[in-house]
């Protein structure tokens, strides 16, 4: 049986819910104005619901497409300067010259007999895990992971793994960290400050509810490469990886090329801005949850990066290429946590990186504004996707059915246990995710309806944040209204229809691991519960 496009798979469903705008009756919420961490947010108002006009949905299931398009825009451009700014960068096949290198090196210390019990690879899986599930955990990772792809796809089928693998590494790994969130501001922070909560309390148990998670990740990660490691075809991407491994048997003979003067202009030039940088920004406040700290660190990174570049420059354009990447990597990490950067300024900065790449590979401005828009024309096809997906959400609230799904849902919770009652809750979030891929947006839905009825059946409203918490980062990774799987999936060439045929059983399997996690809170005393 072949399996369709995602574009396909897509439009199946905004046709769905179409259908379903002249079967479900209309029905909306009223919605007030409140302010949550300085941020003004449209909730919901309780026991508001009342029935309005059915909005039957035709000849929109067209023009949804567009109306998505507008909705996800950011993504969409996001991913076009994303593949574009990749693609000058992999002209000079730097990455790949990082890669061969790094494998060299591992197959050395695979000689150490420590190291070669435990598996190089394994530790270097293992460590990747830990840190993007960290970020997704701390800063809610999860539009920067697209960006990620481009280099752990291609090293996942050079140390003999499939392009699944590398998603498992990075993308899998930040939302698996973003579902059991310690200090997420977009998800945590925003459900606590509905909720009445001290911000970001109840952390000791969301530290541990993090640790199952990721472990779990790690785990599932480890034995899937082991069997894709033992015999490579049995990969439902196969086929389609051969993509990746064309791509890099074509370019095992690249051997490194000296600097030129180009290399050491762009060297000087970034280092120019580094130093202005230090400067203008001596300290940086660092938000890390609730708590800011005061750092030296733009002189630190302008300090190492004068000498690594260096470094880099002297050995080889492809290591000072590499360099670059390394600091646009640190800049993404220091501009989030502390300047508030978002899809906007991260695409603007990888577009700077592959502006800066190809003029030390000395390339001509031509030649790179071409390669740029080859890498938007590459990508392009996913980026229209990300934009039809938009057009579900459209869809579902045109046709005036969204309340009326959350309101019919939650009458189902009336009457039923605690234990129950929490089940309910959790499966409300985890459907909602379908249908709301976004956190911040279903907390405002939801939480000041589930925190007065958890009030009422003597829940504590902590745990009606973190079932919030668990429903809406776990299905992320499956639902086709998420822009940024989409996108993941789109840069990594995995056909969506695959993705799910592999990932279910994961996602089945957190699902229940998350709703195990939230008993022990209704017997148990836990700080801020």
């Amino acid at each position: 049986m072949k399996i369709p496009h995602t574009f396909t798979i897509v439009f199946s469903i905004i046709v769905l819910c179409a259908v379903m705008t002249w079967i479900i009756p209309g029905g909306e919420f009223e919605r007030q104005t409140v302010t949550v961490d300085g941020s003004e947010r449209n909730v919901v108002v309780s026991d508001s619901f009342h029935q309005v006009d059915n909005q039957p949905q035709t000849w929109q299931i067209f023009t949804s497409f567009f109306k998505g398009f507008e909705r996800t825009a950011n993504i969409i451009v996001f991913i076009l300067m994303i593949g574009g700014g990749f693609w000058i960068m992999n002209e000079t096949n730097a990455i790949n010259v990082g890669i061969f290198s790094f494998l060299k090196k591992t197959q050395r210390l695979q000689q150490n007999k420590l190291l070669g019990k435990l598996g190089v690879n394994n530790l270097i899986m293992i460590l990747i895990i830990l840190m993007f599930s960290l970020f997704g955990s701390v800063f809610g990772m999860s539009e920067e992971t697209i960006a990620f792809i481009v280099i752990f796809v291609p090293l996942a089928i050079s140390m003999g793994y499939d392009s699944i693998t590398g998603v498992l590494m990075c993308y899998v790994a930040a939302h698996v960290g973003f579902a059991g969130a310690m200090l997420n501001p977009f998800t945590i922070g925003i459900a606590q400050g509905l909720s009445g909560l001290a911000p970001f309390s109840g952390i000791e148990y969301r530290f541990i509810c993090w640790c199952v998670f990721t472990l779990v990740a790690i785990i599932v990660t480890l034995l899937y490469a082991a069997y894709i490691k033992k015999n490579p075809t049995k990969s439902i991407t196969y086929e389609i990886d051969s993509f990746w491994r064309d791509k890099q048997a074509e370019e095992t003979s690249i051997e490194s090329r000296p600097s030129t003067i180009a290399t050491w202009v762009v060297y000087a030039l970034i280092g120019a801005v580094m130093i202005y940088c230090a400067v203008r920004f001596p300290r940086t406040d660092i938000s890390i949850g609730n708590g800011q700290y005061n750092i030296v660190l733009w002189p630190i990174i302008a300090g190492t990066y004068l000498v690594v570049g260096f470094l880099g420059a002297w050995k080889s354009v492809h290591h000072f290429i590499l360099t670059i990447l390394l600091y646009t990597i640190i800049c993404l990490v220091t501009g989030v946590l502390g300047y508030g950067w978002y899809v906007m300024e991260i695409a603007g900065l990888f577009f700077a990186m592959g502006l800066a790449t190809g003029a030390a590979f000395s390339l001509r401005f031509d030649k790179i504004i071409r390669l740029f828009l080859d890498g938007c024309k590459d990508i392009m096809v996913a980026a229209l996707v990300v934009g039809m997906a938009g057009g579900i959400i459209i869809i579902l609230e045109d046709g005036k059915i969204i309340d009326t799904i959350l309101h019919g849902i939650s009458q189902a919770m009336t009457d039923t246990g605690k234990e129950g009652a929490v089940g309910a809750m959790y499966a409300i979030q985890t459907v909602l995710n379908i249908f709301i891929p976004s956190g911040s947006a279903k907390a405002a839905l939801t939480i000041p309806m589930m925190a007065e009825f958890s009030d009422i059946i003597g829940v504590s409203r902590q745990l009606t944040v973190l079932a919030f918490q668990f429903g809406d980062g776990i299905t992320n990774m499956i639902t086709p209204t998420s822009g940024v799987l989409i996108g993941v999936l789109g840069v990594a060439r995995i056909p969506y229809a695959k993705w799910v045929k592999f990932i279910w059983p994961f996602i089945i399997g957190l699902i229940i691991i998350g709703f195990l996690l939230l008993l022990p809170p209704l017997f148990l005393h836990f700080n801020g519960f």
